[in-house]
């Protein structure tokens, strides 16, 4: 992992402790992103290169993430892809969320004609939500993988329990804080629908994402989004609009999804279980330093599998002490928010420890 160090420069003046806000830019998607831009200067548009470049982009989401072609939509954000989801769900449904999930997932769902409910967030997640189910008993569940402010992770084998249980529940995730941490099979998994935006963990920079929509609900929902490219040809009919297709209306940005696919080759190129191993072990030296410490909030203190993000006691003195020593994280939910991804060393955590 030392030697990937070098494909970001970012590395070489501050500690970067947080890709929970924004990823980093490698030195090497840097240079496909000019020589893209190079290429359209000096020789126009050659549009069916942009057009295959999408494609190449979608192919790699569903090969990193064991989907479907047919199952997989790119769009440019997280909050884009859910919005036309909800437009295509029918009137009045429940809808489950989780307390202080992130915006995007909140407040779609809040500002819609949608009856809501809720369950809290806490050390105690999966019981919480088990009983908010049993209560209310929702139409579908809306939550993050990994909470963006404490970085509690959701227990997936919980998950598969709770799709037994309650078959006709769709499950409805933002993956934007998990995706690209760790292997995740799409397939395998009992989430129903789940996008991300990719300039987080995937490192794709900004304006790309994608949502994975299991075929056998794709019938529950009907987009109402609908533009050229959603057809195949001049001659297509806006009937002839194949599912996936109406969440890429309009001319797809090239430069966009093709550092997505390039981000994805990269992730491949490293390898899913080196990158896992090393936030995991980057994650876990943090920990045990914060309870050392007493920072470490009881939330986060007791579960298991915790995530790449971990929330600790402090100020904004503090904060601002951390900035002065070039260590970057973010003020977050009344504590101070530090993230771990494969380019960041345990010598980087044992300066955080030692300026705490």
């Amino acid at each position: 992992m030392q030697d990937l160090r070098n494909e970001f420069p970012a590395l070489n003046k501050q500690v970067y402790f947080n890709s929970a806000s924004s990823g980093l830019l490698s030195k090497s998607l840097l240079d496909w992103r000019r020589a893209h831009d190079v290429d359209y200067y000096n020789n126009g548009v050659d549009f069916v290169q942009r057009k295959e470049i999408p494609e190449y982009a979608r192919g790699s989401v569903a090969r990193l993430f064991d989907a479907k072609l047919s199952e997989t939509a790119l769009v440019p954000n997280l909050s884009f892809g859910i919005n036309i989801v909800l437009d295509g769900l029918s009137k009045g449904q429940k809808v489950l969320l989780l307390r202080e999930d992130y915006p995007s997932l909140r407040w779609p769902v809040e500002t819609r004609d949608l009856d809501v409910c809720y369950a809290k967030i806490d050390e105690h997640l999966e019981d919480n939500v088990l009983q908010a189910v049993e209560k209310h008993k929702p139409d579908i569940f809306m939550f993050s993988i990994v909470q963006w402010l404490s970085g509690i992770k959701i227990d997936f084998e919980f998950l598969k329990q709770l799709k037994f249980k309650y078959p006709n529940m769709l499950l409805v995730a933002d993956g934007t804080q998990y995706m690209g941490t760790e292997h995740f099979s799409f397939k395998d998994n009992a989430i129903d629908v789940l996008g991300a935006s990719a300039y987080k963990w995937l490192c794709a920079g900004f304006g790309n994402g994608f949502m994975l929509i299991k075929e056998d609900v794709q019938d529950r929902i009907s987009p109402k989004t609908i533009g050229f490219n959603s057809a195949d040809t001049f001659d297509s009919k806006p009937t002839d609009t194949r599912f996936i297709k109406y969440f890429e209306p309009g001319h797809q940005d090239s430069l966009a999804f093709g550092s997505l696919d390039q981000a994805i080759k990269k992730v491949e190129q490293i390898g899913i279980q080196h990158i896992s191993k090393a936030i995991k072990s980057h994650t876990h030296h943090a920990i045990e330093g914060l309870i050392e410490k007493g920072l470490l909030p009881n939330a986060s203190k007791s579960r298991k599998g915790h995530s790449s993000i971990v929330n600790f006691t402090g100020n904004r003195e503090l904060f601002k002490k951390l900035a002065t020593n070039n260590i970057i994280c973010s003020l977050r939910g009344g504590g101070i928010r530090v993230s771990f991804h494969y380019y960041n060393t345990i010598a980087e955590v044992d300066t955080l420890l030692k300026l705490l």
